[in-house]
C-alpha cells in the first residue's frame, strides 16, 4: 500500500511485529516482549493480564502459563483471545484478535528446559489464579517439589503453550496533533490473504 511509511513497511505483518519488536527491545527498559492479554469468561466478562510473549512464528503469536489457570481455562473454553503490545519508548503499539491453540510438543519442552531451575520448579508448585492460605504454604511447597522433582525437572502436564493465529492485526504509531497513523490487517479466515486499510486515528 503507497500510503503507508517506512515504519509500516512490508508485505508480512509478522515481519513487521518482529521488526518492531526487535527495535523495541533496544530501547524499552523493562519487558519489551509484555503484551495486556484478553480472554472471557463463560458469562462473558472479559479478563485482561500482562504475559510474556516469547515468540513471534511466521503465522502467530506464542506464550506460555498454566493451563488450569483462569486465562488457560478461558482460552480453552472459548478458543479466542486478544492482546495489546504497547511501547512508551517507540510510542508504538500491536493490537491482536485470533483463534487460540496449544502448543504442548517438543517446542513447550524445549522453552520449559529453557527456563531458570527456580521457575520450573515454581511452575509445578503454582496452583495459578487458586485461592492461596499463605505465602509460607507456597514455599512449602516449593521445598516439596524441589526435593522429588530433582534438579531438571521435566515440563508438567498442566503447562505449556498457547499460539494466537490472528484474524486481526493493528499497527499504531503516534502521530502530530494526535492524528496517529493506523493500518489494519484483516482476513475472516486462517489460511486466506489479508486484507489491509488505514484506520482513521
Amino acid at each position: 500500500m503507497s500510503d503507508r511509511n517506512a515504519v509500516f513497511s512490508g508485505d508480512n505483518p509478522f515481519d513487521i511485529a518482529r521488526r518492531w519488536l526487535t527495535e523495541a527491545e533496544a530501547q524499552e527498559i523493562n519487558d519489551p516482549n509484555a503484551i495486556a492479554l484478553s480472554t472471557v469468561d463463560s458469562d462473558g466478562m472479559p479478563n485482561v493480564r500482562m504475559v510474556l510473549l516469547k515468540e513471534i512464528e511466521d503465522a502467530g503469536f506464542v506464550f506460555y502459563t498454566n493451563y488450569d489457570s483462569t486465562k488457560g481455562q478461558e482460552i480453552s473454553a472459548s478458543g479466542k483471545a486478544a492482546f495489546v503490545m504497547h511501547w512508551k519508548s517507540l510510542r508504538r503499539q500491536i493490537r491482536v484478535r485470533g483463534l487460540v491453540e496449544r502448543e504442548e510438543g517438543p517446542k513447550a519442552d524445549e522453552y520449559f528446559a529453557s527456563r531458570s531451575l527456580k521457575s520450573r520448579l515454581g511452575a509445578w508448585a503454582s496452583q495459578q489464579s487458586k485461592p492461596l492460605a499463605s505465602r509460607a504454604s507456597l514455599m512449602a511447597e516449593v521445598a516439596k517439589i524441589t526435593a522429588t522433582k530433582g534438579p531438571a525437572p521435566k515440563r508438567p502436564p498442566f503447562w505449556g503453550g498457547f499460539r494466537i493465529s490472528p484474524l486481526e492485526i493493528e499497527f499504531w504509531a503516534d502521530g502530530d496533533f494526535r492524528l496517529h497513523d493506523r493500518f489494519q490487517w484483516s482476513r475472516s479466515d486462517i489460511g486466506q490473504n489479508w486484507s489491509v486499510q488505514r484506520l482513521s486515528p
